[in-house]
């Protein structure tokens, strides 16, 4: 097996972060009992401050740069993008009502497409607002590319909320929607500012248009294709060690394919998920296929999400920030909730089909946009220089107060959206 500079294989280092992730799990489970990922991520960003903190007071101390250095040999921004990423989303489009989907389909539609496009111009120019007040040295571009990375609500935290959270069908199914959809878009507008701000070049709205519909519709087909002959593979037999193979296949080999012909896999596999989660379960499975497929998903589902958010954590390690980048990581708080609202209310207010049925909606949608790895990832993809670092701090207090804060208040934010009383107008609907 290859092996990484100081002698680590690609297997040393998965190793590690399972064996970790398994320890600190049985570690937060039984002392700490916050929830899961919450768990997670305070330990490991713990851990990356303690390290930095060692190093700074004891002399000889240099763990920061070992974890450093094992982090970057990993590449969080490819080991997500190109290789969790598939999974995660095939794995939370598996539980998704289809049906329920298709009864919400204008919230959700409008919600991943112009929610993510009203985000990325709002967070862009408070944030170009910030910077100006702060004198930072930053093309206005790199401020909406910040935008774009920061807009979509991450799928891997929204879903496992919902996961634990007895949540209206009908408000689980446009949240899931959303969240589903909104990470391939975000990525895919992320790309094309990041390729004006890289070159220079004036940004182009036509031709930003032109490449958005390209690699969106390719991924969509991608995924319809690949979704459409698991399907047909798994109605063809009854062997469900083959059938959960035929998953994987579609996952890897449909993911590599968009990544090839540079069109957006997230949204391939979103739409796959969806189709073998519902015709593939519905007419392709018998009994006991279904429950392997469905158990062997959720095993590598919470399997990564623990080994992602951790990773999150650890990733505090890459961040020393300055005042500048204090100040921007304070202010991308608020900017990003107020941006969310904003995105939220435009989506499902000023066009009255795309208004949610379920009560509370607003509120849960709004406080329910939570951020996570795939942010990170890009922001951690950027060139390296002063201005990488002001967005990863911006990025981080985004995401941490995401995690940290709105993750653990949700469930109550859910609770007092299920307090109907006859006659009262919902909450969030008014």
């Amino acid at each position: 097996m290859h092996e990484t500079s100081g002698g680590l294989s690609p297997f040393d280092l998965a190793a590690m972060l399972v064996v970790a992730s398994a320890l600190l799990g049985w570690f937060n489970h039984h002392f700490i009992k916050l929830p899961h990922v919450i768990g997670l991520t305070v330990m490991g960003a713990v851990a990356a401050v303690g390290l930095l903190v060692a190093n700074a007071f004891i002399p000889g101390v240099t763990l920061d740069d070992t974890v450093a250095r094992l982090l970057e040999r990993m590449n969080f921004t490819d080991t997500l993008l190109q290789g969790m990423l598939s999974f995660l989303l095939f794995a939370g489009a598996l539980h998704v009502d289809l049906d329920r989907l298709k009864a919400d389909w204008a919230p959700v539609l409008l919600l991943s497409t112009v929610g993510v496009i009203v985000s990325t111009v709002i967070v862009g120019l408070l944030t170009w607002g910030v910077g100006l007040l702060l004198e930072l040295p930053i093309a206005p571009i790199w401020y909406f590319v910040f935008g774009a990375l920061i807009a979509p609500t991450d799928p891997v935290a929204v879903l496992g909320v919902l996961k634990e959270e007895h949540v209206e069908e009908s408000l689980q199914a446009s949240v899931a929607g959303e969240s589903l959809f909104n990470d391939g878009v975000g990525i895919v507008v992320f790309t094309i500012l990041l390729g004006a701000a890289v070159t220079g070049q004036d940004f182009d709205i036509g031709e930003g248009a032109r490449l958005f519909v390209m690699e969106a519709g390719g991924g969509i087909l991608i995924g319809l294709v690949a979704g459409y002959m698991g399907f047909r593979a798994m109605r063809s037999m009854d062997e469900y060690g083959l059938e959960v193979t035929i998953t994987l296949a579609v996952v890897m080999g449909g993911y590599a394919l968009c990544h090839a012909l540079h069109v957006s896999g997230p949204l391939a596999m979103a739409v796959a998920g969806l189709l073998i989660g519902n015709h593939g379960v519905t007419y392709a499975m018998s009994d006991i296929t279904r429950d392997y497929v469905i158990k062997f998903w959720e095993v590598v589902d919470e399997l990564l999400n623990s080994v992602l958010f951790l990773l999150i954590g650890l990733e505090m390690i890459a961040l020393v920030p300055g005042v500048d980048e204090s100040l921007l990581m304070l202010a991308a708080i608020p900017v990003t909730l107020f941006a969310r609202a904003a995105a939220v209310t435009l989506s499902t207010r000023v066009v009255p089909a795309a208004r949610p049925k379920a009560e509370g909606a607003w509120g849960v949608l709004w406080w329910g946009g939570l951020r996570g790895g795939i942010s990170v990832a890009l922001a951690l993809s950027l060139p390296a220089g002063p201005v990488r670092d002001l967005v990863l701090a911006a990025t981080f207090g985004a995401v941490l107060f995401s995690v940290l804060v709105q993750r653990a208040t949700l469930g109550r934010m859910i609770e007092r959206s299920k307090v109907p009383h006859e006659g009262e107008v919902p909450a969030g609907l008014e």
